[in-house]
């Protein structure tokens, strides 16, 4: 497949060559890769390409091979194509996110052509943060979400975040009987009938961030479950995937003022007419439900995973005391 892959590169950006570097990492539950190409040719020096197999894996890491399961991943990547063809060049100096350069189609299997991160100097990952590279994200997410205030989610998803209620009925059924399980509807009620919504990343933990060398500027990666929401969908995702338990408690007002601070900024820098006290009052109120309902997805996916922690718990609770 390399030998096709290296064909299409060359025919359809116009290069001299094309040279499979390392994989980078493989799609989740096998449906393909992530790999660096080494160009030859007057605009590229190197290129990440994604690779989607239209096939679906025998296998899933965690026994979910269902048919609805390989639909909900074949539609994540339909999005991700449509974002970087329809939405993603919008976002030049507004937050960044690396250009896509080709998508390429063939009976089974697509490419989606990156930017190389690591060659504009967004080399870093990382599985944790501290406070200040924390503040970092806060602020891309802020500009995020800002910027797409009460854009309809035209070709993406309905509901970003690869764990909504709707497109998880198997974890769902899963799920061990509890309040959280009888109440699971009304918390995606809230969070759905949220009066101001945005697009959110929809996967926004820690490791699809990618920073320079000094830790002060950021890339997001991964747009396969973007789509409309609430803002606290992906902020109370990313404060769980990079904070311990005991953080989350300590920093937790710190990093939603800082982050309100960044939203209103972005707001009135991009002339977003809404009524900032109100947008906050919401938001700040469901920031416990979309921890709830993040929880939600877990118990019935993973019930020993471990952002099942006392932090979270605190919030289903504080969640479905709001009901």
């Amino acid at each position: 497949m390399l030998d096709q892959i290296k064909s299409l590169l060359i025919d359809q950006l116009k290069v001299t060559d094309a040279i499979a570097e390392e994989k980078i990492q493989s799609l989740w539950s096998g449906y393909g890769e992530i790999r660096r190409w080494a160009i030859q040719g007057p605009e590229f020096n190197s290129l990440i390409v994604k690779c989607i197999q239209k096939k679906a894996p025998s296998t899933h890491p965690r026994g979910w091979n269902t048919d609805h399961s390989h639909k909900r991943k074949l539609r994540s990547y339909e999005v991700e194509k449509h974002w970087y063809e329809n939405y993603a060049s919008s976002l030049d100096n507004i937050v960044k996110i690396p250009k896509c350069y080709k998508v390429i189609e063939t009976e089974t299997y697509d490419l989606v052509v990156l930017e190389d991160l690591d060659a504009s100097g967004y080399p870093r990952r990382l599985n944790s943060a501290s406070i200040p590279t924390v503040k970092v994200v806060l602020q891309w997410l802020a500009n995020f979400h800002a910027y797409f205030m009460q854009t309809e989610p035209k070709g993406l998803w309905q509901e970003g975040s690869y764990w909504h209620l709707n497109t998880r009925p198997d974890e769902f059924q899963k799920m061990e009987e509890g309040p959280l399980k009888r109440h699971a509807h009304e918390l995606d009620n809230k969070l759905c009938n949220a009066q101001y919504r945005t697009l959110v990343h929809g996967d926004a933990k820690v490791a699809n961030f990618c920073f320079n060398e000094a830790l002060s500027q950021v890339a997001a990666v991964d747009f396969q479950y973007v789509g409309g929401g609430c803002g606290m969908r992906d902020l109370s995702y990313f404060l769980g995937s990079c904070l311990s338990d005991e953080d989350c408690f300590r920093y937790e007002e710190e990093m939603l003022l800082h982050y309100f601070n960044a939203l209103t900024k972005a707001l009135i820098k991009f002339d977003k007419k809404v009524n900032f006290s109100d947008l906050i009052a919401e938001w700040s109120a469901l920031y416990s439900v979309a921890t709830a309902d993040f929880v939600r997805f877990l118990k019935g996916w993973m019930p020993q995973h471990q952002k099942i922690n006392t932090y979270s718990l605190k919030m289903v609770e504080k969640a479905l005391k709001v009901l």
